[in-house]
């Protein structure tokens, strides 16, 4: 007896007749009207009378809204492996998640000749499948940046670039019946795909066990190769037997009748789930998730009780866990990254969280230029499924902290209203909501914080809090040392089109360079803000200056960026008048880290000569091959120093520099440019010395902070980020 405890599913197996398209199409749509969770279709390629699978399965999931879709099975020899998995992801992203893959080694094999295709052995044919599966696997896998490489005895892919990244994890089925096929799908399958017209009753239990038993020495839990079966009969105390003595757990009705279709949907599937579930509550057996395999249970680190998470996890091992490991320039090596769905889910994470002995980190979009948005052996609660975006009446907004900028821009956008947020579009919405927010639009609008009117926090205690007038002033500008913020409201403004402008300048001669520019940003209207980056290519110093006139004043913009040009000779230039998002719009990246994460920030006055001279003597130290210098001033420093957190009111720049190792570029730093800085940006500097905490936040803004956060965490849970020690104790 054998039943793996996986919810029901129920579908059809549909013949693609090419004689009356429509006819197929019709009856994939009486699959979804029926409730029927999953249509699956022939593929026989060198049929000339049937319709080619892959595309009529584009069709049908076009005119369709709910209802998964796959082959049954898909005819290998005449699918390239590598082209079939940019073909799936494009389906399933287009789909949006809705795509099964089910895979035969090959069959009929003068017709595939015929058409081209190998002639190939049973031994040759299930080495073949293995290879195409790898395949499969590691272009969609786009986590790394290295390129697929399988070099096996029938498909060789070397080199070829990963993605596109499908919507969901397709799962791949296979269509097997001898030992050697049913070994493979316990090795690597998702699911095993036999229909019953090829098998006797006595061969179920076998078959199982072969592939339990491979599952088991690929360190596996059988339990995750779903069991699925083309059925041919509507016999509910069948179908109820085949799910509770043998394991199966997807029927699939082999039929092109309407009315057999219709009933398995809206009588048979219903009496076999209440069947089933009455019996296994009876039994006592094991429904929902599956957990892991010993493969997967075998990389799991010290301090941390895996089995009492109390939300969704990813943990060393799943498939999944290359996409949460690292954030935009750090790579990560989590023992366990919670991913809670919504504020009592995050209440819930960080009670666990510290009960546990090991680092915690609490991340928001994953960009974080400091990298302490993940570590190496600790939990992090990912808040990236707090994606909400919620634009209300007027200028009122509330943001999800998973959210990214580029959607919020998107969203502000189609509402004509904007929040200066950052320059790059996977920026996350809770990291730099709680810092400051330096955007294109700063100088005009001010920071981000600045336009925060409140917030929903879940404290140390797990305790779930609308912020009050301390917790909301502290957490603009030290959000990360006080609370899990999972919404802000914000205050949005009117902004239309602006005008976008790029420069490159030589700047060999670094330091006039850059007092120029800063003397005319200064002294240049609110509505320009300008990044500049300064780098060196081929031993060059080259300016990239990007800059933002907040506004769609085209005249105006233009005498506003024309003192620019004098800053050093020029290399390029252009100009454009643009939608606010486009600037910043949203790339989807997966963050997998890798980047040099020694960093050190800054804030400056102005760049004067002695300040301009400090940054060229960085730079041709060599300790920094990346300067940045984003203009603030203007609306920033309209507020006053005791209104956030953020004390920095006075400063018209932030500069930041990448060095190669953090002892290098402190020392670099230390000498040429920080007695010239006054303050600092938290969230780009990576300096682990604790004195660093004095420039992010100056007196009296530091002793307010220390006592308010003896009041909201006064057991220094949220330490990961310039930890600010509680009043009373110590600062050792």
């Amino acid at each position: 007896m054998a039943d793996y405890g996986h919810d029901l599913v129920f579908g059809t197996f549909l013949t693609p007749q090419a004689s009356n398209p429509d006819d197929v199409v019709a009856l994939a749509q009486l699959t979804e009207r029926a409730g029927l969770d999953l249509a699956t279709f022939q593929d026989h390629p060198y049929q000339a009378a049937f319709l080619d699978t892959w595309t009529l399965m584009t069709w049908v999931a076009a005119r369709t809204e709910t209802l998964r879709i796959s082959p049954n099975v898909l005819s290998l020899p005449l699918r390239q492996p590598a082209v079939l998995a940019r073909s799936a992801a494009s389906l399933d992203l287009l789909s949006h998640g809705r795509l099964e893959l089910g895979l035969g080694a090959g069959a009929f094999w003068d017709p595939i000749v015929a058409m081209g295709g190998p002639r190939r052995t049973p031994g040759e044919s299930v080495v073949a499948l293995e290879e195409a599966i790898d395949v499969l696997r590691q272009m969609w896998d786009v986590t790394t940046r290295r390129g697929v490489r399988v070099d096996g005895e029938h498909y060789k892919v070397i080199g070829a670039k990963r993605g596109p990244e499908p919507a969901h994890e397709i799962p791949i089925h296979l269509g097997a019946y001898k030992p050697r096929m049913l070994r493979l799908t316990g090795r690597k399958a998702d699911g095993w795909l036999p229909s019953q017209a090829y098998m006797q009753p006595e061969d179920y239990a076998p078959a199982n066990a072969r592939i339990d038993e491979a599952a088991e020495k690929a360190g596996r839990d059988p339990r995750e190769i779903r069991r699925m079966l083309n059925v041919n009969t509507s016999d509910v105390e069948e179908l109820v037997e085949l799910a509770l003595e043998h394991g199966f757990s997807t029927f699939i009705l082999g039929s092109d009748d309407p009315a057999s279709i219709q009933r398995f949907g809206e009588e048979i599937a219903p009496a076999v789930r209440q069947a089933v579930a009455t019996e296994r509550a009876a039994r006592g057996t094991t429904t929902g998730s599956i957990g892991r395999g010993p493969a997967v249970r075998a990389q799991r680190m010290s301090g941390i009780d895996y089995d009492a998470a109390p939300v969704a996890a990813v943990e060393p091992g799943d498939r999944a866990y290359g996409k949460v490991r690292s954030t935009y320039m750090r790579k990560g090596s989590p023992g366990l990254v919670l991913q809670p769905e919504n504020v009592e889910e995050v209440s819930k994470a960080l009670i666990y969280a510290r009960e546990q002995d090991v680092p915690l980190a609490v991340r928001s979009g994953g960009h974080g230029i400091s990298g302490r948005s993940t570590n190496d052996g600790g939990i992090i609660i990912d808040l990236g499924k707090l994606n909400g975006i919620a634009v209300g009446d007027g200028t009122a907004v509330r943001l999800g902290p998973g959210a990214r900028w580029g959607h919020v821009a998107q969203e502000l956008g189609s509402r004509g209203l904007g929040m200066s947020s950052g320059d790059f579009g996977d920026v996350g919405v809770g990291g730099l909501a709680t810092a400051g927010g330096v955007g294109f639009m700063s100088r005009k609008h001010g920071l981000t914080i600045d336009h925060i009117t409140g917030a929903q926090v879940v404290l140390a205690d797990g305790s779930i809090v609308r912020a009050d007038p301390d917790l909301l002033w502290a957490i603009r500008g030290a959000g990360g040392n006080f609370g899990v913020v999972t919404e802000f409201e914000l205050d949005a403004y009117p902004v239309d089109k602006v005008v976008f402008s790029t420069m490159a300048f030589d700047a060999r001669d670094t330091a006039q360079a850059l007092t120029r520019w800063g003397y005319r940003i200064e002294h240049s209207p609110r509505e320009l803000t300008s990044f500049l980056n300064l780098v060196m290519q081929q031993g060059v110093p080259i300016i990239q200056l990007y800059s933002v006139y907040a506004g769609d004043d085209t005249e105006a913009a233009i005498e506003a960026l024309t003192p620019l040009l004098d800053v050093a000779p020029v290399l390029d230039q252009s100009a454009q008048l643009v939608p606010y998002p486009a600037i910043v719009a949203p790339q989807g990246g997966i963050h997998m880290g890798g980047s040099p994460t020694a960093i050190r920030a800054g804030l400056a006055e102005h760049l004067d000569e002695a300040t301009s001279n400090g940054l060229a003597a960085l730079m041709e130290s060599g300790e920094s091959g990346w300067l940045q210098i984003r203009s603030v001033g203007g609306a920033v420093n309209d507020v006053p120093a005791d209104a956030t957190a953020y004390a920095h009111r006075t400063q018209n720049f932030s500069v930041n520099a990448v060095g190669r190792t953090m002892e290098r570029i402190n020392e670099a730093w230390d000498e040429h440019v920080y007695p010239h800085m006054n303050g600092l940006y938290l969230s780009f500097d990576t300096d682990p010395r604790q004195e660093r905490i004095h420039d992010a936040f100056p007196e009296p803004t530091f002793a307010r902070l220390r006592e308010l956060k003896a009041k909201y965490d006064p057991d220094n849970v949220f330490r990961q980020n310039f930890a600010i020690t509680p009043a009373h104790a110590s600062m050792t």
